[in-house]
C-alpha cells in the first residue's frame, strides 16, 4: 500500500499530472498544460509531493491559493480541498492523494477518499470517470482528502477541514449561520455576501462540485431551486429587489452550494473584477439552466473557457455601460438602485 499524489485541473483542460513523493516537478506554460498565457510562466511553479502528509510544497514564481498571493520565492504548503491558480486567479487546480494498492503484481487498484464525506466512502475510481471527455477517468476535479493513517493525530484532521476552501463544510453546521434546514438542504448566509442579500443553500449529501451531480441529483436541485425562492419570499423589502439563483462554473469552494444573490451587489466584500464577473458573465451558471441540462443529459457541462469570463472588462449588468474601475462600477449602481 502506497500514496500517490495527483495534480488536477478544475475545469478538466487536461489529463491530471502524477506527482512523485518528494521529486520536485515544475510546471507552467507548456503544451501538457495547455495553458498558452504569456503571464505565466514556462517554469511558474514547482510542486514538491509529500504524500505521507497529505500536502505538497508551491514555490518559485508569483501565485495564489485559495485567493492568497504566493510571492517570488515563498514556498508554502498547497493541501487537498485548497485551490492553487497557475496565475493571476486563472488556471485552477487542486491536489488528490490516494491509496494505491498492487493485486496479484499484475494490476493497481486506486481509492480516493472525498474530503468533507461524513460517511468516509471510498469508491472505486472506475465508477468516477466522466463519459465522453476523452480524459484519464481518474481526472475527474473532485475535492479529495487524504485517508488518515491508524494513529494519527486527529487534530490532522481537524485542520484539513479547517481549510478556507472547507470553511462552507463549517459553516452550514453552525446555528448562528443557518437561515433555514430542513431534511436535504441547509441554507446560510454567505460569509463574505456580494450583495445586500446573499444566501448559500447547500445539500446535506456530500457533493463536491458540478462535475459529480448526475440525474439523481435531478429532484435535489430541483429542491435547493424552490428553497432559495422561499428565502427570497421570506425576506423583508425583497419585493423591490431581483434576484438571481445559481452556481459558479469553477467555485473555489469545496462542495456544492447555490447562491441567491440580489441584484443590487451593494456590498463591501465584492472588492476585485473577478468578484464582479464570477456574478455577472456566463460563468454564473442559472439554476434552471443547471436542472434543464441535468433533466436531459444526466450531468452539467462546463464549456471551456469559463476562467477567461473573469477576466472581461466590467460592464453594468443592468445597461450594459463599460466601467474602468469598482470603485466606478459601484457609485453608477446606484442609479440602478430601487428608489
Amino acid at each position: 500500500m502506497m500514496r500517490v499524489c495527483w495534480l488536477v485541473r478544475q475545469d478538466s483542460r487536461h489529463q491530471r499530472i502524477r506527482l512523485p513523493h518528494l521529486k520536485a516537478v515544475v510546471i507552467g506554460r507548456s503544451p501538457e498544460t495547455k495553458i498558452t498565457d504569456k503571464k505565466c510562466s514556462r517554469r511558474q511553479v514547482q510542486l514538491k509531493a509529500e504524500c505521507n502528509k497529505g500536502y505538497v510544497k508551491v514555490g518559485i514564481n508569483p501565485t495564489s491559493i485559495d485567493s492568497v498571493i504566493i510571492g517570488k520565492d515563498q514556498e508554502v504548503k498547497l493541501q487537498p480541498g485548497q485551490v492553487l491558480h497557475m496565475v493571476n486567479e486563472l488556471y485552477p487546480y487542486i491536489v488528490e492523494f490516494e491509496e494505491e494498492t498492487e493485486s496479484h503484481g499484475l494490476e493497481t487498484h486506486r481509492k480516493r477518499k472525498r474530503s468533507g464525506d461524513s460517511d468516509s466512502i471510498e469508491r472505486d475510481v472506475a465508477q468516477e470517470g466522466e463519459p465522453g471527455t476523452g480524459l484519464d477517468p481518474r481526472s475527474s476535479p473532485t475535492q479529495c482528502s487524504v485517508p488518515a493513517k491508524k494513529g494519527e493525530d486527529a487534530s490532522t484532521k481537524k485542520e484539513s477541514l479547517g481549510h478556507w476552501s472547507q470553511g462552507l463544510k463549517i459553516s452550514m453546521q453552525d446555528p448562528k449561520m443557518q437561515v433555514y434546514k430542513d431534511e436535504q438542504v441547509v441554507v446560510i448566509k454567505d460569509k463574505y455576501p456580494k450583495a445586500r442579500h446573499h444566501w448559500l443553500v447547500l445539500p446535506w449529501a456530500s457533493i463536491s462540485s458540478l462535475k459529480a451531480v448526475t440525474w439523481e441529483h435531478l429532484e435535489l436541485l430541483k429542491h435547493m431551486h424552490t428553497v432559495g425562492e422561499e428565502v427570497i419570499a421570506d425576506c423583508a423589502g425583497s419585493s423591490k429587489l431581483r434576484f438571481r439563483l445559481g452556481y459558479h462554473a469553477i467555485p473555489s469552494m469545496s462542495q456544492v452550494h447555490l447562491h441567491v444573490i440580489s441584484q443590487d451587489f451593494d456590498s463591501p466584500c465584492l472588492k476585485n473584477k473577478k468578484h464582479w464577473n464570477s456574478f455577472n458573465t456566463e460563468y454564473f451558471l442559472e439554476s434552471q439552466a443547471v436542472i434543464q441540462m441535468v433533466q436531459e443529459a444526466g450531468r452539467v457541462t462546463v464549456p471551456d473557457g469559463m476562467p477567461e469570463l473573469l477576466k472581461l472588462p466590467l460592464r453594468c449588468h443592468e445597461c450594459q455601460q463599460l466601467l474602468p474601475s469598482i470603485p466606478q462600477l459601484k457609485e453608477h449602481l446606484r442609479k440602478h438602485w430601487p428608489k
